[in-house]
């Protein structure tokens, strides 16, 4: 039975993102650390200016809080989105990857609220997602529920995750609404059965393989003149990507650089493929076509209850334990990529709670190191998924080759 935390249904009230963020310490294991990158120090020459630099460093600090920490730190910042301000959705169809527990769950809780006429789960535990159902029945209606439909499917086996992508566009005319959230948490290396780093094949591959079958019909979607919007989950933790990384190698992702090294690497890409479907799809004559990438915050999920313990047995208690009071609940670590689904009238961007714009890492700001991290996820697809993709028609060029 899929597990519920209490809903803290937050008001978060949110500012422009704050340059300071707050970190998990790849050196010391999971605790957390405040990073404040002022701006430059420039000359003050009066009371009010003055007066701006500390009501600005102010709000930045808000921004940190309400971005990262549920409860009254929600209403810190300066942008609101509540998970009630989510329209109608009546007629649409959506996909949310993950959806029966944790901040996936959050998500699909809420489209069901709000009227969604089919929703896709994909996950790969069965009885998670009958007890989120039940769930779903017994708050939101026998109507809501029989609006899921399950499909088990493990985001590291691309060949399945493709039967699911077409099975979805088989059945539908429409697909306005995809949740890219399942994903690998703070976990030790591993490498799939294609010999791929775990964290990269499940939180950007997979989904890019997802992604890019489901396009044609998003596509057709957008040119009835809907909008429709790609949410990838992501994280503040992506500045904890290796400094290095140039994304020139199967070599350098298998590379094991630790395990906050590892999932921030895999949560930069998912930023970087926003950014870069930006350019390549939406500004390439799909507008209505948007994708934005998603930090949730410290939320309280299994991986930061049980998960963070594989990699940091001692250290994990910090996370599991030692700021558990002040995490968000699933409720409001959903509210960014509720705001991102149902929305948002940008794409490419990288949106923090509830509905802050951010612009991340330096790093998540290189067009060129986005351009060799898909060139390279496509080679590494295509190489390792050849028979059953790529040369039966695999529907990826639009997104992936340049």
């Amino acid at each position: 039975m899929a597990q519920r935390l209490v809903a803290r249904r937050a008001n978060a009230t949110l500012l422009p993102a704050p340059r300071c963020t707050a970190k998990i310490n790849p050196f010391t294991g999971p605790a957390v650390v405040f990073v404040c990158h002022q701006p430059q120090a420039r000359a003050i020459k009066s009371t009010a200016v003055s007066k701006g630099v500390v009501s600005y460093t102010m709000q930045k600090l808000g921004d940190t809080l309400a971005e990262n920490f549920g409860g009254a730190f929600t209403k810190l910042g300066s942008r609101q989105f509540k998970l009630d301000d989510c329209p109608d959705l009546t007629g649409k169809v959506g996909v949310v990857t993950g959806g029966s527990q944790g901040i996936g769950f959050g998500v699909a809780y809420t489209l069901l609220k709000h009227n969604i006429s089919k929703l896709y789960i994909i996950s790969v535990n069965k009885e998670v997602f009958e007890g989120a159902k039940a769930v779903i029945s017994d708050e939101l209606g026998q109507d809501k529920a029989a609006r899921m439909v399950w499909m088990k499917c493990d985001l590291s086996d691309w060949r399945r995750v493709k039967e699911v992508a077409e099975m979805i566009k088989r059945d539908n005319n429409r697909l306005d609404i995809l949740v890219n959230n399942s994903g690998r948490g703070i976990m030790s290396a591993e490498l799939t059965s294609y010999g791929v780093d775990r964290h990269m094949a499940v939180n950007h591959m997979g989904h890019v393989v997802l992604t890019s079958h489901l396009l044609p019909l998003m596509q057709k979607t957008a040119e009835e003149g809907n909008i429709v919007r790609i949410s990838n989950q992501s994280s503040n933790l992506h500045t904890g990507a290796p400094k290095d990384t140039k994304f020139a190698s199967l070599d350098e992702i298998n590379q094991d650089v630790g395990p906050n090294a590892q999932y921030g690497r895999s949560k930069l890409a998912g930023i970087l493929y926003s950014r870069y479907f930006n350019r390549k799809v939406t500004q390439n004559g799909h507008p209505n076509v948007l994708m934005n990438a998603t930090h949730p915050g410290f939320v309280s999920t299994k991986q930061s209850r049980d998960d963070i313990l594989e990699p940091y047995p001692l250290g994990g208690y910090v996370m599991k334990y030692g700021i558990e009071p002040i995490k968000k609940d699933q409720f409001e670590g959903a509210v960014p990529t509720v705001f991102c689904a149902t929305k948002i009238k940008d794409s490419g961007q990288y949106i923090c709670p509830p509905c802050i714009p951010e612009e991340g890492s330096q790093m998540s700001q290189d067009d060129e190191l986005a351009d060799r991290l898909m060139e390279l996820t496509r080679n590494i697809i295509t190489e390792k998924t050849r028979m059953d993709s790529v040369e039966r028609g695999c529907p990826m060029d639009d997104v992936v080759v340049h």
